[in-house]
């Protein structure tokens, strides 16, 4: 990007080591990205969008401040630019720039661009052939929605002291929505996948029907469900997806700008209690071609698996090379940016629970009278306090040990850092999510996964609408 753009790669080095003089930290972060979209609606392709986005960010940090200037002008002179709006952060300082990163080889996914393959042709014939199984699975069908993303991100990162380095980022995603309905009732359900790779895994028959089968299932379910009871239950979750719920209650609060400024419910328990024993959760970022995985953060550091609670420990946060260094601790991998136009902060990769030693039909026989979410919507999180509020897009009453109607309008009430100490079963069938989750946070959006076994979790407020 650096010698098609006419900067070169000498001269961004010396602009750069230029604006950085002085600084305790920076980058110059170089990015080019292809991404297209393809949405088929109601029985015709209602979008089809291709984007071509190139630019660069750079920042100086100095302390707690930072300084950052962004164009997508590649060129010497924007970049001069940029050094003359970034120098005030540095007035009066004379720091003493921070070491290089560690360098890795490892490779979690492939450099192939997904928008290549298969043609633009294809990729609608597709979205009609899920369109027209869908309406043929059932009479009840109303509407189908199917859609089809991919992304192809280059970054190329540059410090002052010309430590470099660089990585290609394939994406892709497939999305189904079916509406069914009975009388005057209409109930939706849902199915996502994707991640690091080309589409071919994802666009298989197999692995498209398989989808519509399953947003068809969770519509159907819907149209049956009752409304949800209000009240103090024993919840159990479902593996895998339902692990939004601890990305959000939980994981946030676990990321190291939010302890630096004691602003998290989890600030100055280093080392302490904050979970039920047997609760270990890490933030892993090395999983081959998952995605939430990064080789390296948008600052240029490798990718790690970070733990975060042990057996019910806090023992770890997630850091970016400025939080660590003001918190004395040791970067994490974790320092992430929506694209070139924004400032790095500590954000979660794929966070999850790791799985125990209990059977999932034991955790249900267990409980006498509660609620089994099997799969999460939108939720709100306080990140202070810790309390939350999910709602469920499926969820089924438990009683007396076994799966009995499914509720309409469960709402998840409670305290991330109390929900964990309330965890009494942990199910030894870990899953990882399909590979449709993006994390929000300051205004910027990332890619990310979650995962977890199977848990019980006593004594939980359930929002709903029962009388």
């Amino acid at each position: 990007m650096l010698e098609a753009s006419g900067l070169g790669l000498e001269t961004a080095r010396r602009l750069t080591a230029d604006a950085l003089a002085g600084a305790d930290d920076g980058e110059l972060f170089v990015e080019y990205r292809q991404s297209e979209g393809l949405v088929f609606d109601n029985g015709r392709l209602k979008s089809a969008s291709y984007d071509t986005a190139q630019g660069f960010g750079l920042r100086a940090v100095v302390g707690e401040a930072a300084g950052y200037a962004h164009s997508g002008e590649i060129s010497a002179a924007a970049l001069k630019r940029a050094a003359d709006a970034v120098a005030a952060v540095k007035s009066g300082h004379a720091g003493s720039y921070a070491a290089a990163p560690a360098r890795t080889n490892t490779r979690l996914y492939a450099d192939l661009n997904p928008l290549a393959s298969p043609s633009f042709e294809d990729k609608v014939k597709l979205l009609q052939e899920i369109d027209a199984y869908a309406r043929a699975r059932d009479p009840r069908v109303r509407q189908v929605s199917a859609s089809i993303a991919g992304s192809w991100q280059v970054v190329d990162i540059l410090r002052a002291d010309g430590h470099r380095v660089r990585d290609i980022r394939p994406m892709v995603r497939l999305s189904i929505s079916v509406i069914a309905a009975s009388g005057d009732r209409m109930e939706a359900g849902s199915f996502g996948c994707g991640g690091r790779e080309g589409f071919e895994r994802f666009i298989t028959p197999e692995t498209w029907q398989a989808g519509v089968d399953e947003a068809l299932r969770q519509a159907l379910v819907n149209l049956e469900a009752v409304p949800a009871p209000a009240g103090t239950f024993d919840v159990v979750l479902g593996p895998g997806w339902p692990g939004i719920l601890l990305h959000e209650a939980v994981g946030h609060g676990l990321e190291g700008d939010f302890n630096r400024k004691k602003t998290s419910a989890f600030a100055g328990l280093m080392g302490q209690r904050v979970a039920a024993p047997g609760v270990t959760i890490v933030d892993d970022g090395t999983i081959a071609d998952r995605r939430g995985s990064i080789t390296v953060d948008d600052e240029g550091t490798p990718s790690s698996r970070t733990t975060l609670i042990e057996d019910g420990i806090l023992v770890g946060y997630m850091q970016d090379r400025q939080n660590a260094r003001l918190m004395g601790m040791a970067p994490t991998g974790n320092g992430r940016r929506q694209s070139y136009a924004h400032i790095p902060m500590p954000r979660m990769t794929n966070t999850v629970m790791l799985g125990g030693d209990k059977d999932p039909a034991e955790i249900l026989a267990s409980v006498r009278n509660g609620i089994f979410a099997a799969s999460f919507g939108g939720g709100q999180v306080d990140i202070t306090s810790g309390k939350f509020v999910f709602s469920c897009t499926e969820a089924y009453r438990i009683e007396d040990g076994k799966i009995g109607a499914p509720v309409k309008g469960a709402m998840l009430i409670g305290n991330g850092p109390d929900a964990l100490t309330r965890v009494t079963m942990i199910g030894n069938d870990m899953k990882l999510d399909p590979g449709l989750g993006t994390c929000g946070k300051q205004g910027q959006g990332v890619p990310v996964g979650v995962g977890q076994p199977s848990m019980r979790i006593n004594a939980m407020t359930i929002g709903g609408t029962a009388v």
